[in-house]
């Protein structure tokens, strides 16, 4: 997908991310998820305690949070100078193999790990285990091209027929009586997936499932189930190519919706739709509940709010890493980068890139959590 030549003349200008592609993880995939967000310009003076923080900082993962990173990545190095820090996109699933594996200092991922991901992390992490550290808010929105139309409402069962291949045309009965009012064309539809293995696909189902399960036979998960519709890789490829495509409708964070996509609005329990906003977004994860173990804060989301402005299709992008025996030579690094990124600073940068910062009495704990890394 094109980056919007603005954000990179204004990245370029400020010559602030001091990573070379040449450093690039060889072990995985380049995904280019360079969303339309691409990083917002973000305050320079943050404060930062760098402490032992050297050397080379790989990680990798979500393309959710690529644009979070980006920003964060712009802030953190010219503060930190002695840090090459390097995060690939490859997706949530490829990420999390690539940590447990050994080749990156953390992952990001948009689905907390599995039980037997956990039991798989006890060979990297020494006497210890992989915790899952809520970090990136924000709502995936449903993007859509239909020439003509400025404004879309669409419902749980609807989406979850779209994306099952049962409504096959933007005039179809169920599309028109949730849009009274507007002119739909007959356009056919373009229904685009992730082909690669997402968080964002598994969080975009876990909706479907939960709000609509007459009409999603299917189990949530990371890869694409259902027979059908087109694909492409990462957030940055299915959002360009709804942005080129007429017809077309896909699911990628706001931040990747930008310049020239429109957005769905949800109908939910509430009274009125509901936009993809990073407030609404805020909304649905204060009500969040933590069922991970120990100090492990994976989440649990509702995905049928009745309160007004609760947008239901939201993730959770967690920084995995290890609880203890992380790697001497990284961990300062990762330490350091992840107490920015938790903090204060670190979590106003999201809400200017089209994210949701985590609500105050989860952030909290990911400090005391990180405070205690070894």
């Amino acid at each position: 997908m094109k980056l919007q030549r603005k954000n990179r003349l204004r990245a370029l200008s400020l010559g602030a991310i001091a990573v070379s592609g040449a450093l690039a993880l060889t072990a995985c995939g380049s995904d280019d998820t360079s969303g339309s967000g691409g990083g917002k310009e973000t305050n320079a003076n943050a404060n930062i305690k760098c402490d032992d923080a050297k050397g080379q900082l790989a990680a990798s993962g979500s393309s959710a949070q690529k644009n979070a990173i980006d920003a964060w990545r712009k802030v953190y190095t010219t503060n930190c100078k002695d840090v090459q820090l390097n995060y690939n996109p490859t997706g949530s699933g490829a990420g999390i193999t690539a940590f447990l594996q050994g080749q990156t200092a953390f992952a990001g991922s948009d689905s907390a790990l599995k039980p037997e991901e956990i039991e798989k992390s006890k060979k990297v992490c020494k006497d210890s285990q992989a915790i899952d550290l809520p970090m990136v808010g924000g709502p995936i929105a449903i993007g859509y091209n239909v020439p003509g139309v400025d404004n879309l409402t669409l419902d749980a069962k609807t989406l979850a027929d779209i994306f099952n291949d049962k409504i096959k045309t933007w005039d179809d009965k169920a599309i028109k009586k949730l849009n009274p009012d507007v002119k739909l064309p007959s356009t056919k539809i373009q229904a685009f997936h992730r082909s690669d293995e997402s968080g964002t696909t598994d969080n975009f189902t876990k909706y479907l499932k939960g709000a609509a399960p007459d009409a999603w036979p299917y189990e949530p998960g990371k890869q694409w189930e259902p027979k059908g519709g087109q694909s492409a890789n990462g957030s940055a490829g299915v959002a360009g190519q709804v942005k080129q495509t007429a017809g077309a409708i896909s699911y990628f964070e706001l931040s990747y919706a930008g310049e020239g996509i429109k957005t769905v609005d949800l109908k939910t329990g509430a009274k009125e739709p509901v936009k993809a906003t990073v407030d609404n977004a805020s909304k649905a994860i204060s009500e969040a509940k933590v069922v991970g173990k120990g100090k492990d804060l994976a989440l649990e989301l509702n995905y049928k709010p009745t309160a007004e402005g609760a947008y239901p299709i939201t993730l959770v992008t967690y920084e995995i890493v290890c609880e203890k025996g992380n790697k001497a030579e990284t961990l300062p690094a990762a330490k350091s980068f992840l107490t920015y990124i938790a903090g204060e600073d670190g979590q106003k940068v999201l809400k200017d890139n089209d994210y949701a910062p985590i609500p105050e009495e989860i952030i909290t704990k990911v400090r005391s959590t990180v405070a205690s890394l070894s």
